[in-house]
């Protein structure tokens, strides 16, 4: 299966198909790991002749499966959305290799990530890219592990200016990227799919849902007759780190569903958010626990979250927040560290000592209040300081429990 090397330059000019994805990783600056100039542009897994090099093109895993669960007992993430299993590099024959490079099985991945800054992408890793067992970590470094380590693209050799790690941050980046173009769940629902406890459904009726988007037939996975997986196939024009993800169809016979029969149950608990939640999801009493969402209510809606830094943000994915009960009140944690109000400012960290909270009518509150404060709502990327002493813009914060 021909594997791709990775050049800015063979890239730039490529026109995405319109059901291809284009991946930049983490911004051309910082990935500037590609040679600055790569004369092959050959589609993996459909080259004719050998290919030189190992960083402009995909060989031997050329064909990349985007891979999704949907995990009902116990259930994992959104209610009304499929989690991210991982990326893997298929030999364009239904083979593959695994464990590729043993010197490169890192521990310590969700400190790796906070390590380069890339806080929206372990915020949405921590909401999308989950593990059954509860241990999300485990996961994600059984995917790079197993399968991110023998992309040969990734490769640290590829990478000019290499920086510790960089690599396996580039796997997680583009493989969040990708997960994030196929709503498995719209999809389905668009053609009357939705999960039941007592309608089935037909693999026929499955596939022709997701090829109508995906442009080519998928692998669907069931177990004990439940659908619960699905493989996207793609072959790449370029690296992985910035190459065109190109959809094609499986490289061999791989799904697992009956003809018919097939049951999609619901998943059990509450629908998480991603960026804008409608109405107070907060319980009322004094006290928050367990993991929730920190959702801010500004001019009488519900503009995006606080994520694990402390700061305010509107258009990311909501970061995960443990409360502890402590004393009167409770305490909160994010991936960063302790939370806390330091220098009049809502922050978390290593460093923060931990602030002893309390809820008032679903509201998170300091000192009995529940306002606080930013000097304007933010956009795009832009995060916001949330303040306890008076700014321009006004807010309070809701817990979702999770």
């Amino acid at each position: 299966m021909p594997f791709s090397m990775r050049s800015i330059v063979c890239v730039l000019g490529l026109s995405q198909a319109a059901l291809g994805f284009q991946s930049y990783a983490r911004g051309l600056s910082s990935i500037a790991g590609t040679p600055a100039s790569c004369s092959n542009t050959q589609i993996s897994c459909r080259n004719t002749t050998a290919v030189p090099g190992a960083c402009c093109f995909n060989h031997p895993g050329g064909q990349l499966l985007l891979t999704q669960f949907w995990d009902t007992n116990p259930s994992t993430g959104p209610v009304d959305a499929w989690t991210l299993h991982g990326l893997w590099p298929d030999n364009c024959d239904g083979t593959w290799e695994q464990h590729c490079d043993i010197s490169r099985e890192y521990t310590g991945i969700r400190e790796s990530i906070q390590a380069t800054g890339e806080i929206a992408l372990l915020s949405y890793m921590d909401q999308y890219w989950k593990d059954y067992q509860g241990d999300d970590e485990s996961l994600w470094k059984h995917e790079w592990d197993k399968h991110g380590t023998c992309i040969n693209t990734l490769n640290t050799k590829c990478y000019q200016g290499y920086s510790a790690r960089e690599e396996m941050i580039d796997y997680f980046q583009v493989t969040v990227d990708l997960f994030k173009t196929l709503d498995s769940y719209k999809m389905l629902a668009a053609a009357g799919i939705t999960p039941s406890s007592t309608k089935t459904y037909t693999s026929a009726a499955i596939q022709d849902a997701l090829t109508a988007t995906h442009g080519f037939p998928v692998t669907i996975g069931c177990k004990n007759g439940e659908f619960n997986e699905i493989w996207y196939h793609y072959n790449v024009k370029g690296s992985l780190q910035t190459g065109e993800f190109i959809p094609t169809s499986p490289d061999g016979t791989k799904s697992t569903c009956a003809t018919s029969g097939v049951k999609y149950l619901p998943k059990s608990g509450a629908a998480t958010p991603t960026t804008t939640i409608s109405g107070s999801l907060a319980p009322t009493g004094g006290v928050f626990s367990g993991s929730g969402y920190l959702n801010v209510n500004t001019g009488g809606a519900t503009k995006g979250c606080i994520i694990s830094a402390g700061t305010w943000y509107t258009t990311g994915t909501c970061a995960k927040f443990t409360a502890t009960p402590s004393s009167s009140g409770f305490t909160l944690t994010s991936s960063k560290g302790n939370c806390g109000i330091a220098s009049g400012a809502f922050s978390c960290g290593s460093g923060v000592t931990a602030t002893v909270f309390m809820a008032s009518g679903g509201s998170l509150a300091v000192s009995g209040s529940t306002a606080f404060y930013a000097n304007a709502v933010p956009t795009g990327t832009t995060q916001a300081t949330v303040y306890t002493t008076s700014k321009a813009t006004s807010l309070t914060i809701v817990w979702q429990a999770i």
